[in-house]
């Protein structure tokens, strides 16, 4: 009786306890919520099997201690939402545009480097799946695949670039891209420098790197003089000066801060992206699920955003697109799946997660991509277990 007295006293509290401000520490959480994920979890896997080990190494690791790579998924993961009820959902359409580029789908893919060290199609194979489920790809400058190559597969894609300490060196990488076809250029504002990662002792993929995975679009001998280095003094005249040569649209990639966003827009930025580059260049930066909000509200609707960084599921996405991103981006994901399968395996693994990301739509009331920040529940305390 005492003890059937203190559990009727305990649920007594809970009940009367405003339900956002319970403070629960219970490690298995996450954990159970993995069951969404572990499609994902399996295919890196299988990726690693067949990958060479200094290879797959890189495509998991982050910088330093890796801490901001390994909480990108639970910072998705601990959002809960509020589901509208009584709302019709016979039709869910998942269509949007990008930039003014209609994509089927708002879950695109990011820049990677090393595809070719995935497949020995590289850029050119995810360049084809993407267009074969219809969305938009972002070609990193260091590709090992020629930009006319991937143009050739009708896919829809972006340059995304490192600014050199001397702009002009930019300019026969930029002029070859517009040539080929991109529609925006992404520039990359998160690497002054390139964040330490940690190999060990053991053999590194810049060891067993073939000359043709990396920088083909490039001028000969660029990388070799001290202005080719990154540069470290980007700014918002950066932004301008990149809209003006190129004629494109610029994104502004490796954004966390609200103020930092607010001074792309006012310095021409046509999107903001929430991206901690993976983990991969300041351990510790925050969670993109975290800032996603504060970038959105601080843009507000002056310039599209979107996120990248431990999305892993078609709720993670919805979670994304109700917090007022137009677009989740992918990083690891299609790279595990071009190892595990190239071109096809991608597009299986992009089709997979859409599909998640209709039916989340539906039980969560959504009938087309949108921001609802109403969908999203208050913060209850639950601690997060990587």
């Amino acid at each position: 009786m005492k003890r059937r007295g203190v559990l009727r006293a305990v649920s007594l509290c809970l009940l009367r306890a405003p339900w956002r401000a319970w403070s629960i520490e219970v490690a298995h959480v996450v954990r159970e919520a993995d069951i969404s994920i572990r499609r994902i979890k399996a295919l890196a896997e299988e990726a690693d099997a067949k990958l060479p080990t200094a290879v797959a190494r890189y495509f998991r690791q982050g910088a330093a201690a890796s801490v901001s790579t390994t909480e990108a998924a639970a910072a998705w993961e601990a959002r809960r939402l509020l589901p509208h009820a009584l709302t019709d959902v016979s039709h869910v359409e998942t269509g949007t545009t990008l930039l003014g580029t209609p994509v089927r789908t708002p879950i695109a893919v990011a820049p990677s480097t090393f595809q070719r060290a995935a497949d020995g199609q590289g850029e050119r194979a995810m360049a084809a799946a993407v267009a074969d489920v219809g969305s938009l790809l972002t070609i990193s400058s260091n590709a090992g695949t020629r930009f006319e190559a991937i143009a050739e597969t009708g896919v829809a894609w972006w340059l995304q670039a490192y600014l050199p300490a001397a702009r002009r060196a930019a300019l026969p990488l930029l002029d070859r891209a517009v040539a080929a076809g991109a529609r925006a250029i992404v520039l990359t504002a998160d690497t002054p420098i390139v964040a330490s990662k940690d190999d060990g002792d053991a053999e590194t993929i810049w060891q067993i790197a073939e000359e043709d995975w990396l920088h083909v679009n490039f001028e000969p001998g660029y990388g070799s003089r001290p202005e080719h280095a990154k540069a470290r003094d980007l700014s918002p005249a950066d932004i301008a000066w990149l809209r003006e040569h190129t004629g494109l649209p610029v994104v502004v990639k490796g954004i966390l801060r609200a103020d930092d966003a607010v001074r792309c827009v006012a310095a021409g930025a046509a999107a903001i992206w929430v991206s901690n580059h993976g983990g991969r260049q300041l351990d510790g930066a925050a969670a993109t699920a975290d800032c996603l909000p504060d970038v959105v509200t601080a843009v507000d609707g002056r310039a599209e955003v979107y996120v990248d960084g431990g999305i892993r599921s078609g709720r993670h996405v919805l979670t994304a697109l109700a917090m007022g991103a137009r677009a989740a981006f992918l990083g690891r994901p299609p790279l595990w799946a071009l190892a595990a399968g190239g071109r096809d395996r991608v597009a299986v693994e992009m089709n997979a997660l859409g599909e998640e990301l209709v039916e989340a739509m539906r039980l969560a009331g959504m009938c087309r991509p949108g921001a609802d920040s109403s969908l999203i529940a208050p913060e209850y305390g639950i601690t997060r277990v990587p």
